[in-house]
């Protein structure tokens, strides 16, 4: 699809986040032309701010970085290792351990603030030769596509023509609402607020999941003594909390933790968002691709959505590779099937599972308390399930996948 005064790119990436810059990056050399349109300006694009969250990236994840040429580009000192995991239930002490027990690698992952993901994908990015153009402040307003091409129509009135399209513009994705294609949304009635707090006890490097009952706290160790705070509650519970003074607020969280780390006090902004599960009905259609959160944003239980993100991007620019080695059209219907079956394969499972999880461990009634403390303690005496979930959670092996 041409037209006359377009712009002319083979790839058009909506969405300059990580997985946006990811999926540019991992298309340089290819010799194809690529543009990211972004809203932001680049100077928030080259300096992004903090935002609260913390990424556990796997070990697969922290590969397809290092072939990026991102993960050099973050400081040594920043990604904090995850050794244990556990979750807990209610006012029990008891909990349910994920541990490298009988592995090779010491650590589960390694969690890496997500802005600091950010800066080193556009600084990998800046660095690669040619073939990315970042067209920021720009937004998308209307999509066409059909066997030929695609056009986009930015808000100014530009257009771009292009071989491609794809979408990596957050779980709210204005692409995959303009290519008419449906999502599943699950809404769980509650927010999350994020910041990071100083404590006096030393956390061990152990990740904690705390299932209350009508609150939910995560604690993601961070280098030094420092832990992430991550507090699910209703939207006006969250509101209140985000208002407090600085003193206040550590008081509360340390009362919410019960202590479990002694005193604690802000020592960051703090950040709030909704508490919402996308799935969307197609990952792919006609010279449109869908990536990361705007095909699968996942509830941050399992820690998965960005590493999904990755790995989806990795698996649709191998097999644009595979497709331009062979001299097949890398835009034609197999490649972005192949893409979408792998992809959904990959996720569909653990994206149902989550939600179950989350579902039952915020259900105050009587019934799912006593399944919820059951669950834990079977966990726990089910070797074969811990593993599993453990292999998941490290993802020690695997390189792009292929289709």
């Amino acid at each position: 699809m041409r037209g006359a005064g377009a712009m002319q790119f083979d790839v058009v990436i909506v969405g300059g986040g990580p997985v946006g810059l990811a999926f540019a990056g991992s298309l340089s050399g290819t010799g194809l032309s690529v543009a990211v349109v972004e809203p932001q300006d680049e100077a928030t694009l080259a300096a992004p701010a903090f935002d609260g969250r913390e990424i556990a990236l796997t070990h697969l994840s922290q590969d397809i970085l290092r072939g990026l040429g991102a993960w050099a580009r973050i400081p040594a000192d920043i990604p904090s290792a995850l050794r244990e995991a556990r979750v807990l239930n209610g006012g029990s002490p008891y909990a349910l351990r994920f541990d490298t027990t009988g592995r090779q690698a010491s650590e589960l992952g390694r969690l890496v603030p997500n802005h600091r993901i950010r800066q080193a994908l556009y600084e990998a990015l800046s660095a690669s030769p040619g073939g990315t153009r970042l067209l920021t402040g720009q937004r998308v307003t209307a999509l066409e596509t059909d066997v030929d091409g695609a056009r986009v129509t930015l808000a100014g009135g530009g257009t771009i023509a292009a071989k491609l399209v794809v979408g990596a513009d957050s779980r709210f994705s204005g692409t995959r609402r303009l290519a008419g294609i449906g999502a599943e949304m699950l809404e769980f009635g509650k927010s999350m607020l994020v910041a990071r707090m100083r404590h006096a006890r030393p956390h061990g490097h152990v990740a904690t999941e705390w299932f209350g009952y009508g609150e939910t706290i995560a604690m993601l160790p961070l280098n030094g003594e420092a832990s992430s705070v991550v507090l699910t509650l209703p939207p006006e519970e969250i509101a209140r909390m985000a208002a407090m003074d600085a003193a206040g607020f550590g008081a509360e969280i340390t009362r919410r933790y019960r202590n479990r780390l002694g005193p604690m006090e802000l020592a960051s902004t703090r950040h709030t968002y909704p508490l919402v599960a996308v799935y969307a009905r197609r990952f792919a259609g006609t010279r449109l691709a869908l990536l990361g959160d705007a095909a699968v944003g996942m509830h941050p239980v399992t820690a998965h959505g960005f590493n999904f993100g990755l790995h989806g991007q990795d698996t649709l620019a191998a097999g644009i590779r595979a497709a331009l080695a062979e001299g097949r059209d890398f835009a034609a219907g197999p490649v972005l099937r192949g893409y979408e079956a792998a992809h959904r394969q990959a996720t569909r499972g653990l994206y149902l599972a989550t939600n179950a999880t989350a579902l039952l461990y915020n259900d105050t009634r009587l019934p799912a308390r006593l399944l919820r403390g059951a669950a834990l303690r079977l966990g726990n005496h089910l070797r074969p399930f811990r593993q599993a979930v453990v292999s998941r959670l490290m993802e020690e092996t695997g390189g792009p996948a292929r289709v």
